[in-house]
C-alpha cells in the first residue's frame, strides 16, 4: 500500500471503540438508542466470536443470563437476552426449561444476534495506531480495512473526541510449555482451540490436561465421557492445591458488585497486587455443578470394578517439557508441597492455563508520553475506567477488562459487563443516560462506607472510624 492513511471525511467521532468482544458490544448496544453520540467500533475479525474453541456441548456461562450485555443497566433495553428469546420465539421453551444459567452457545448466538443488528460495529478494521493530536484536540485512531482473505485492502484515519479499548484477553502458554506449543505438527495447545483439535485428541492414545479452572474442568470432563471404559488414557494436573469449587455463595459473590469495584480501587497498590493473586477461587475455580458431573462419570465407570485409566492431580506444576522420541511428550513435574518431581509421558497435552490480558504497549505507544503509570509501569486507570493521563489530553481513553490492577477480579466478569459500560456512557456525555444504583450489596467492604444510602433508609448505627491513639 503505497498511498498515505487517509482521514476520514465526516466530523469526529464522539467515541471510537477498538475491539468488539462482549464488553464493547455492552457498550455499543447501550450507547446505540443515545442519538446524541456518534459512536464506531472496530475489530480486525471477520464476524463476532466467543471463544469459540470451548463451545463445549453443554458448558454454561458461569453468570445467570441476566448478565447479558445490557439488562443490568437497562431491563428494557431492546438488546437483552429476552427480547433476543422473544425474536426467537424462545421465551416459554426458556420459561420451562428454568434455566438460569444459559449455555455459552447460546450466549455466543445472542451477543451474534446483537452484533448482526448494530450499524456502527465495523469488522475487517485492524487498528494500527492510537495517537493524540494536539493541534485539533482529537485522538487518530489509524486502521487497515481487510479483505475476506485477511489481506489489506484500504488504509483510514478516524478522528475522535474519546477512545475506548476492549482487545479483550489472549490465550496464556507458560514458558517451558511454550517451545513445544509453538512448534508446528507438535501436539500440544491450548484450550482455546479445544475443539477444533478434538478429533484427534480423542483419538490420541494418552492425553495431559494442564490446568485446574473452568476449561480444564470441562475439557477433562468432556474426553473422559468419549473415551472408552477402562482406557481412558487422561492426566489432568493443576497448580492449585485442590481441584477446588467457585466461591459461589450469595455473599462471596457480592466481590463481583460495583460496591466492591469502588471499594478495591481505593485501596493501596501493594494492597490490590496481593489481593488479586489471593481472591483466585473467586474467579479460578471450577463450577460445582462441573465437579459433580466428572465424579459421577468417574463413579460410573467403576460399576463393574476397577478404576478408570484417569489420573488427576492437584499441587503439580510443569518444570520443564519435549519431545520424546518422534511421537511422545515428556513433562517434568513437580509437587509443590512435597517437593517431589516426576516424568508424565503423554501423547498430547491441552494447556488449560487461561488468559491474559493482551498488552496495551503496542497500540498506545503514540500515546506513551501522557500516561501515568503505576510502580509497576501499568497504566493508571481512574474510577470511570479512563486512562490516567496529562492534562493536556482533553479526550479520555476508556479501558475494558485491562483494569484488574486498578478494579479487581471483577474486571472480566460479565456479570459487571452492563454497569461499567453504562458507567463510561454517563462519564462521556457528562448526564446520566442509565442512572445507576448508589448500593449494590449488603456487604460493608471497609470501615468507610463508600455509597450513599437514601435518607429514608438510614441503618439504626453507624461505623465511626478510628482515630490514632484512642
Amino acid at each position: 500500500m503505497t498511498t498515505p492513511p487517509r482521514p476520514e471525511p465526516d466530523a469526529p467521532r464522539d467515541l471510537v471503540g477498538i475491539g468488539i468482544g462482549p464488553f464493547n458490544l455492552s457498550l455499543a448496544a447501550l450507547a446505540q438508542p443515545l442519538t446524541e453520540l456518534d459512536t464506531v467500533f472496530y475489530d480486525q475479525r471477520p464476524g463476532f466470536d466467543w471463544h469459540p474453541g470451548l463451545l463445549i456441548d453443554g458448558a454454561a456461562v458461569q453468570v445467570p443470563f441476566l448478565a447479558d450485555l445490557v439488562t443490568l443497566a437497562d431491563p428494557t433495553s431492546r438488546w437483552s437476552f429476552l427480547n433476543y428469546l422473544r425474536t426467537r420465539d424462545r421465551l416459554f421453551p426458556f420459561y420451562f426449561a428454568e434455566r438460569f444459567h444459559t449455555h455459552r452457545a447460546e450466549y455466543d448466538a445472542y451477543c451474534r444476534w446483537v452484533a448482526d443488528h448494530l450499524p456502527a460495529l465495523h469488522f475487517r478494521h485492524q487498528v494500527d495506531a492510537v495517537r493524540w493530536n494536539p493541534e485539533r484536540d482529537l485522538f487518530e485512531v489509524d486502521h487497515t480495512q481487510l479483505d475476506t482473505d485477511g489481506e489489506a485492502e484500504a488504509l483510514g484515519r478516524t478522528y475522535a473526541r474519546n477512545v475506548v479499548l476492549g482487545i479483550g484477553t489472549e490465550p496464556y502458554v507458560p514458558d517451558p510449555l511454550r517451545p513445544l506449543a509453538d512448534a508446528p505438527g507438535v501436539p500440544v495447545l491450548h484450550a482455546a482451540d479445544y475443539l477444533d483439535h478434538r478429533a484427534a485428541l480423542l483419538a490420541a492414545g494418552h492425553v495431559t490436561v494442564v490446568g485446574s479452572g473452568q476449561s480444564g474442568a470441562e475439557v477433562f470432563l468432556d474426553l473422559l465421557r468419549h473415551r472408552p471404559a477402562g482406557r481412558e488414557g487422561l492426566h489432568w494436573i493443576g497448580r492449585t492445591p485442590a481441584f477446588a469449587p467457585m466461591e459461589y455463595s450469595k455473599l462471596g459473590l457480592e466481590h463481583f458488585t460495583p460496591d466492591y469495584t469502588r471499594y478495591f480501587h481505593g485501596l493501596t497498590e501493594p494492597v490490590r497486587d496481593q489481593l488479586v493473586t489471593a481472591q483466585w477461587q473467586l474467579h479460578k475455580g471450577i463450577d460445582a455443578d462441573t465437579l459433580a458431573a466428572i465424579h459421577d462419570e468417574l463413579y460410573r465407570r467403576t460399576l463393574h470394578g476397577g478404576w478408570p485409566d484417569a489420573v488427576l492431580t492437584p499441587g503439580v506444576r510443569v518444570r520443564t517439557a519435549g519431545r520424546l522420541a518422534a511421537t511422545r511428550l515428556e513433562l517434568h513435574l513437580e509437587h509443590i508441597e512435597q517437593g517431589t518431581r516426576s516424568r508424565l509421558t503423554t501423547d498430547a497435552v491441552v494447556l488449560a492455563t487461561g488468559y491474559r490480558e493482551r498488552p496495551l504497549g503496542r497500540l498506545l505507544a503514540g500515546l506513551d508520553p501522557y500516561l501515568r503509570r503505576d510502580s509497576a509501569e501499568r497504566p493508571r486507570v481512574d474510577e470511570q475506567f479512563r486512562l490516567v493521563t496529562d492534562p493536556a489530553v482533553t479526550g479520555a481513553v476508556y479501558v475494558q477488562n485491562a483494569e484488574r490492577h486498578t478494579h479487581g477480579v471483577g474486571a472480566p466478569d460479565l456479570g459487571l459487563a452492563a454497569w461499567r459500560s453504562a458507567t463510561i456512557l454517563n462519564s462521556l456525555t457528562g448526564k446520566e443516560p442509565y442512572p445507576l444504583p448508589d448500593r449494590t450489596a449488603f456487604t460493608t467492604f471497609g470501615l468507610q462506607e463508600q455509597h450513599r444510602v437514601p435518607s429514608a433508609r438510614q441503618p439504626r448505627s453507624t461505623l465511626t472510624p478510628l482515630v490514632e491513639g484512642r
